[in-house]
């Protein structure tokens, strides 16, 4: 497969692998468990391990306390206490250790929201490598990489979403955004297969 299966052409060479919250508290059994994510982890890895200087890998930081945040965050994690900071066991903040250990030459980006994009270090890093176009693949399709995605459109990316690379907890919502964006998104958005992606970058 080469570069034609790409719905908008070639991949740039400053190209970059957004990689969004594969930690193992989505991983392990905790009431956050994202079931899909041995089905798509796989194919993570394989993006990751090909392109790992040119990947960037997200992980969702729960603050210390509800106290420590406002509005309906305080409410969210007052109710979800046992994944602040100051109950979780670190470990589960971690990447899952098959993706872990690409970092260094791989880059991690903290978040205490749902988008990458919230505080300005994703920004930083992708301006001085003259990024202007994102791979994306993660969890959870209708949650954080929903949001990273909205922020990237905004800010002029051009994003491929890899299919076979995205995890979620429920499939009426991940294949309900696989539609929206197909139907409304389609100038921005490419959806695209694992194959597709690593055909077209070993291109590049």
């Amino acid at each position: 497969m080469t570069n034609h299966a790409l719905p908008h052409g070639p991949l740039a060479p400053n190209t970059i692998h957004l990689c969004v919250d594969m930690q193992n508290v989505f991983a392990d059994d905790t009431e956050w468990k994202t079931p899909w994510m041995p089905r798509v982890l796989p194919v993570v890895e394989e993006i990751a391990s090909r392109h790992t200087a040119d990947t960037i890998f997200t992980r969702f930081i729960p603050p210390d306390r509800p106290q420590d945040v406002s509005g309906a965050w305080r409410k969210y994690f007052k109710r979800w206490h046992q994944f602040t900071r100051a109950e979780v066991d670190p470990h589960l903040l971690d990447l899952v250790p098959s993706l872990a250990r690409l970092v260094p030459p791989a880059t991690v980006v903290d978040k205490p929201v749902y988008s990458p994009f919230y505080r300005p270090e994703l920004m930083d890093i992708l301006r001085r490598r003259e990024t202007d176009t994102l791979i994306i693949t993660g969890a959870e399709t209708d949650v954080c990489v929903l949001a990273a995605v909205f922020d990237a459109m905004d800010r002029g990316f051009r994003i491929l979403l890899v299919k076979d690379a995205l995890c979620s907890s429920a499939d009426e919502t991940h294949d309900a955004l696989m539609t929206v964006y197909a139907s409304r998104f389609s100038h921005q958005v490419e959806l695209v297969d694992a194959d597709a992606i690593l055909a077209a970058w070993s291109e590049v």
